[in-house]
């Protein structure tokens, strides 16, 4: 469903509308419609679908970016040797 509606707007405005529709190559009254809606979603908490991929493919971007030294995981024996080495080390040349 959609609605109508009439705004006034002072010149400075509706002529920096009308500049950024022409670059858009749309009308003012799309962009302006465009615009309340982005807005009215963002306070709502909703996305559209292009929004959502942009935020996906930022996220994704980190994946890897995680190198541990150490292991971390389900290598028991790995982790159970390295337990033992710190366990078994006396650390006597930290004591001077």
């Amino acid at each position: 469903m959609s609605h109508s509606l009439s705004i006034r707007l002072n010149d400075d405005v509706f002529h920096t509308l009308q500049q950024q529709a022409v670059a858009a190559g749309t009308s003012p009254e799309e962009l302006a419609a465009a615009s309340l809606q982005r807005e009215y979603r963002a306070i709502r908490g909703e996305r559209s679908e292009g929004d959502l991929q942009a935020a996906r493919e930022r996220f994704e971007r980190h994946f890897g970016e995680v190198g541990l030294d150490t292991p971390s995981g389900s290598d028991n024996e790995s982790i159970d040797a390295d337990l033992a080495r710190q366990y078994a080390d006396t650390h006597e040349a930290e004591r001077c």
